[in-house]
């Protein structure tokens, strides 16, 4: 009964939000099992809580900096110390305009993950849906063959396109050029390449994760690649960022799935 009493005693700790207890039992009967079930869930459960703080933490790390910014130009308006011009004015809606944008990103990493997001997929163009997706004058669209078609969500693919783009633009130099190319490769390869300094190789795995900037990181809200990789995930792709001899190249692989009935 000794592994029991421990068990109760690891039980207590847990309510008081303590993870590190393991209940250790030697035996390979059911007390021995039970056993190892506890301290595989004390150890899910302590990983669960570690992320829910990190995540608190981040988040209120996020919400804080357009917040502060934006305080500071309202209370220097309204001191007096600043005149509400053009200039200001456009200061304070771009820190709002940062703070919608990280809400927004919170919303879909939460219906990604929760999976609330149920996938329609369909057959489409492929030119024609990266061309409608991507409105940006540094954006050079290739897709060989020119009249490939693809079956994805539409929706969820855009995303994936759309935060690409974004964070290869935002890497790019002053006049740099950011490809995207599309072919067939047993369903849909997508590849975004840009002119940027690129992502060393101990941070590419890393840079899919919540909230992380690499070391050239200017701006956005470091949940962009997040959501791209969920969003991949969900239609049983794969994303990764892929040896360049310039910039960086992140490779996207749909397979072929069937339209949506």
């Amino acid at each position: 009964t000794s592994p029991l009493r421990q068990m109760t005693s690891a039980a207590r700790s847990m309510a008081r939000g303590d993870y590190s207890i393991r209940v250790r039992a030697t035996s390979r009967d059911e007390v021995g099992q039970l056993a190892d079930a506890f301290n595989q869930m004390a150890a899910d459960l302590g990983a669960a809580d570690e992320y829910r703080r990190g995540l608190i933490g981040n988040v209120s790390h996020e919400l804080r900096t357009p917040i502060t910014a934006l305080r500071a130009v309202l209370e220097n308006m309204v001191d007096g110390v600043a005149e509400p011009d053009p200039q200001a004015l456009r200061t304070a809606l771009k820190q709002t305009e940062r703070l919608g944008e990280l809400v927004t990103d919170l919303l879909d990493l939460s219906r990604v993950e929760g999976g609330a997001i149920a996938l329609r997929f369909s057959r489409f163009g492929v030119r024609d849906f990266l061309e409608d997706a991507l409105d940006h004058p540094a954006v050079h669209i290739a897709v060989e063959p020119a009249d490939l078609t693809a079956v994805a969500d539409q929706a969820r693919l855009r995303q994936v396109v759309v935060n690409l783009v974004d964070n290869a633009v935002r890497h790019s130099p002053p006049g740099g050029r950011v490809t995207v190319r599309a072919r067939a490769g047993s369903g849909l390869l997508l590849e975004v390449g840009d002119d940027g300094p690129g992502i060393p190789a101990r941070e590419r795995q890393r840079v899919f994760e919540r909230f992380t900037r690499g070391a050239t990181s200017d701006g956005g809200t470091g949940l962009g690649l997040a959501i791209a990789r969920w969003a991949v995930e969900l239609h049983g792709g794969t994303i990764e960022v892929v040896d360049s001899a310039d910039g960086c190249q992140i490779s996207v692989w749909i397979p072929e799935l069937e339209e949506s009935v």
